[in-house]
């Protein structure tokens, strides 16, 4: 079974902004909804934002609403997440992971996702 992919983390400043992305090589992903979720040192795993195979979105974790932005490129198959204003609170492993069903409204329950990608850190540091 084939992970997706997510890559774009790294260290930024508070108040920076990083673009992270989603694809799934090989996969057309443009049929489905793609979730994001995040899981900060000591802490379980959140649900922070998804967006359905036709690009709407919903963020459900209260604190980056207003400040991360889920767009996808279904031309590329990928997803992104846009988060500006970046608080050491984000600080986090950020996971991609897609809905099984095409054309499936979001979720936040993390056992409807499948196809977890490995992570990518994201390190909000002065």
């Amino acid at each position: 079974q084939t992970q997706l992919v997510e890559s774009g983390g790294g260290l930024v400043q508070p108040g920076g902004s990083l673009r992270l992305s989603c694809a799934k090589p090989g996969f057309t992903l443009r049929y489905f909804a793609v979730g994001w979720f995040r899981q900060a040192p000591g802490k379980e795993r959140e649900g922070v934002s998804c967006i359905t195979n036709g690009g709407t979105s919903t963020h459900y974790a209260d604190s980056v609403k207003g400040r991360f932005f889920l767009s996808r490129d279904n031309a590329e198959d990928t997803v992104y997440l846009q988060m500006n204003s970046l608080e050491p609170e984000d600080t986090a492993v950020y996971f991609c992971a897609r809905l099984p069903r095409p054309y499936a409204r979001c979720t936040e329950t993390e056992s409807d996702y499948t196809d977890w990608g490995q992570g990518t850190q994201v390190t909000v540091s002065s």
